[in-house]
């Protein structure tokens, strides 16, 4: 009988260790052999399961640090901002009104580095600074919850500088230029902010030649050049180029955007001689023979015949024709030969000859009379 008790005590104690290490799992197999009985192990620890997703779990308290973005999520935000969107010039005083919509946000207040005002339990609260110098500065305003956690929105603010200087010249070059050549123009912008918003127009007279704006993402004042190939003609001489700067702010921005142009430049454009005469001309007799010449500087001319020089008659006559060379010297030298006709008839001699018998005619009629 205690051989029977002493092999039953050690299967009651299996049993009973089996069923604490796992309440909730339930054994269908055969009971062990008394030769397969051992010695029970340790407890082992249980963790507990995590819940399953069909049970709902109460969201978290939103945190103080919480993003704009993840706040909007968890709980509707009813700040608003007056004005949504602020532009001031740099050194400018600056105003704004942060109010919340709705109740069950009992205190109200500003994050900023640039006098922050005290915060409020009133539902609006303005943050004002006499003069704005921060160009990092990042406006927030906030308010805090009844439910726990925090709501705030940031106030968008541009801080904008007119540039200090804006002058244009020619990227290593002075002076005159010559026709068909490429020129670069560069107009350099002095202490802008910011330049992103920055657009610079070339001009030539009144004409805008190119609008080009900045890839900077640079928030404070900074000096940049800009730069426009152009290619002068002879018709280009004299005109004037210049650059004009314009900082575009948008709606929120002044009503005048700032404006400010550079000096003009005045373009001087070297050309020729271009000597503009056919191979043969015809001239009638009493008709003055000549080519045009243009170029600048403005060319000197000369006229050869049969290699001597020639002045050229103001009265053509028959002798006048033949071959004629027009050398023409300014920027460069070119020469061009001409074939002269002189044609008989109605020159300036044959036409005064036409007046005196019509005269002639006149009085003897006036004496039939």
């Amino acid at each position: 009988m205690s051989a029977s008790r002493w092999l039953i005590t050690p299967l009651l104690l299996y049993l009973f260790s089996s069923a604490t290490s796992s309440p909730v799992s339930i054994s269908t197999s055969a009971p062990p052999l008394l030769s397969q009985i051992s010695r029970p192990s340790p407890v082992p620890t249980v963790l507990p399961s995590p819940p399953s997703p069909s049970l709902s779990v109460p969201p978290p308290i939103p945190s103080l640090l919480s993003s704009p973005a993840e706040m909007t999520e968890r709980v509707q935000c009813p700040l608003m901002m007056s004005p949504s969107i602020l532009v001031v010039r740099y050194g400018d005083p600056v105003t704004a009104n942060c109010s919340v919509l709705s109740r069950g946000f009992p205190l109200l207040g500003w994050e900023v580095s640039m006098e922050p005002p005290s915060p409020t339990e009133d539902h609006f609260l303005v943050w004002s600074v006499n003069s704005m110098t921060d160009w990092g500065i990042k406006p927030m305003c906030w308010a805090l919850s009844e439910q726990g956690g925090q709501c705030d929105i940031r106030l968008p603010l541009v801080i904008f500088k007119p540039p200090d200087n804006v002058s244009i010249s020619l990227v290593n070059h002075t002076g005159p230029v010559l026709e068909g050549h490429q020129y670069t123009l560069q107009c350099t912008v002095q202490g802008v902010a910011p330049i992103e918003n920055l657009v610079v127009t070339f001009y030539r007279g009144q004409t805008a030649l190119e609008r080009i704006q900045s890839n900077s993402t640079m928030k404070t004042p900074e000096t940049e050049i800009f730069t426009l190939n152009i290619y002068p003609s002879r018709e280009d001489d004299g005109a004037e180029y210049w650059c004009e700067t314009m900082l575009e702010l948008g709606p929120a921005g002044p009503r005048n955007p700032p404006v400010m142009g550079s000096h003009k430049l005045i373009a001087t454009v070297l050309f020729g001689p271009e000597i503009i005469c056919s191979t043969k001309i015809a001239v009638k007799e009493g008709e003055s023979l000549n080519c045009d010449v243009r170029g600048n500087p403005i060319p000197s001319v000369t006229w050869y015949r049969d290699g001597h020089v020639f002045a050229l008659p103001t009265h053509s006559n028959m002798k006048h024709a033949g071959y004629y060379t027009v050398a023409a010297k300014g920027l460069r030298e070119k020469n061009f030969t001409v074939e002269v006709e002189v044609l008989p008839g109605s020159g300036t001699a044959n036409s005064c000859s036409r007046l005196f018998l019509l005269a002639v005619l006149l009085i003897q009629t006036i004496l039939w009379l």
